[in-house]
């Protein structure tokens, strides 16, 4: 998973050279700067790190964007803010650095100068989490990934066994059990950690498409192709490409892909140069690669190139005690992130999560306290919140939730109003006081969700 950038700046060519030259790099959103919308991406998208120029427009004083930076860091202390600034501006900026603010960056804007800004700010938030994680739980994380299971302490001895060299390694396990967090771990803690790390699902690029994401292509190699492109391998030239889903591969690109192992080169669609390369491959796949070679699905020689280290990564359910560590890392990930202060889980909670087999794993317990933290109106998480694919310990909380946080707050609002209502016998007065606030509030809501007064 990329990391994710916020960019906020009203002016349009700005904020297009910016997605356009960092797009390899980071899942990007942009936003003109009204406020609102900052704040709503804030919390919907939780971005790793954000642009945000001093001078936005509307601001008789031009300097709109110092005023935010307050707010985005009161609203996720984590977030690092990188100042983009005209000349005539470099002391707002510096007053933005004494506020909180990550960094400053003077315009015209060097694509790569702010790569490398916005790539060591990403490096210092996530450590800055691993801190303040196992200042709450205890020394519980490794290079990012949370656990302290035996099973779990092996795939840390063998990240740290074979990350200081080159060897190709395949990680293995069930769908969200963390492959792709092993494969970061390894290139952090390799050599190669300030070089790139690229990420390939090759289960999720339309196979058309695949081999000149991959390979890149030159000029005028295809219709639309109407300038060279670099691929994936390109870019990870001197650091690590990442191969997830590497088993649902096509085979005619397993055969390219097996020449890039054996003789470290690639050839473009179009082009009939190789391009050599210093590049670390780490692949991953959920599937059982030695039954698709049976099949004849996977070549067997790619499968003993790949394989040289395999990681096999511990379902969730065989993880122990870390079950209740990850929850409660979730708990204060997204309670910071929604703003809520919950402070854990209850007994009858940590009863249900510890029983439950968990078959999509860490992936499946992450939305899950999403969830609960949604849902939950006090202080601690209680089983009633905890829900399992629709499957909830009281009936009115059997739904399941949308991906986008914005439509879960609004799914949960409006099941709380129409439960007070229900609740009051549609008394507005008594539906607003069970929920805790005015009539006029109340009757906004109603309005809002299309609840008329006679209906509800």
């Amino acid at each position: 998973m990329y990391p994710r950038l916020l960019i906020v700046d009203d002016d349009e060519a700005i904020a297009r050279q910016l997605r356009w030259a960092l797009a390899d790099e980071f899942d990007i959103k942009v936003s003109t700067g009204n406020k609102e919308e900052v704040l709503t991406l804030l919390s919907e998208f939780s971005p790793d790190v954000i642009t945000l120029d001093i001078n936005l427009s509307g601001s008789s004083e031009g300097n709109e964007g110092l005023g935010l930076l307050p707010e985005i860091l009161k609203a996720n202390s984590f977030v690092k803010v990188v100042m983009i600034t005209a000349n005539d501006t470099k002391d707002n900026a510096l007053t933005a650095i004494k506020n909180g603010a990550f960094d400053f960056y003077v315009k015209p804007i060097d694509t790569q100068e702010i790569s490398i800004i916005l790539n060591r700010a990403v490096h210092l938030k996530r450590l800055e989490e691993e801190l303040y994680l196992s200042s709450r739980t205890g020394d519980i994380s490794f290079a990012g990934i949370v656990g302290k299971s035996g099973p779990m302490l092996e795939v840390f001895s063998m990240i740290q066994a074979v990350a200081p060299n080159d060897f190709t390694v395949l990680v293995t396990g069930e769908s969200g059990t963390g492959k792709e967090l092993v494969a970061r771990a390894i290139h952090s803690m390799s050599p190669r950690r300030e070089r790139p790390f690229v990420v390939v699902n090759c289960g999720a690029i339309p196979e058309n498409l695949l081999e000149s994401e991959l390979f890149g292509y030159k000029k005028g190699a295809f219709t639309g192709a109407v300038t060279d492109k670099k691929g994936r391998f390109e870019l990870a030239d001197r650091g690590t490409l990442f191969l997830d889903e590497v088993g649902e591969l096509p085979l005619h690109l397993q055969v390219k892909l097996l020449r890039v192992l054996q003789e470290k080169v690639i050839q473009p669609i179009g082009s009939n140069r190789d391009i050599p390369l210093d590049i670390r491959i780490i692949a991953a796949t959920n599937s059982d690669l030695k039954a698709k070679v049976g099949a004849g699905d996977f070549r067997e020689d790619l499968y003993y190139r790949l394989n040289v280290i395999n990681i096999k990564l511990p379902p969730l359910r065989a993880r122990g005690d870390d079950i209740v560590l990850l929850a409660q890392y979730f708990v204060d990930r997204f309670s910071s992130q929604i703003g809520k202060k919950i402070s854990g889980l209850t007994d009858a909670a940590i009863k249900r999560l510890v029983s439950y087999p968990w078959p999509g794993n860490v992936r499946q317990l992450e939305n899950t306290i999403l969830r609960a933290v949604i849902l939950t109106q006090s202080q601690f998480i209680d089983a009633d919140t905890i829900i399992f694919e629709g499957i909830s310990a009281r009936p009115e909380l059997s739904l399941s939730l949308p991906d986008s946080l914005k439509q879960a707050k609004e799914m949960v609002e409006r099941m709380l109003v129409e439960r007070a209502l229900k609740k009051a016998d549609n008394n507005i007065s008594k539906a607003a006081k069970i929920l805790e606030i005015s009539r006029p509030q109340l009757y906004q809501l109603m309005a809002r969700y299309g609840m008329k007064e006679t209906q509800a």
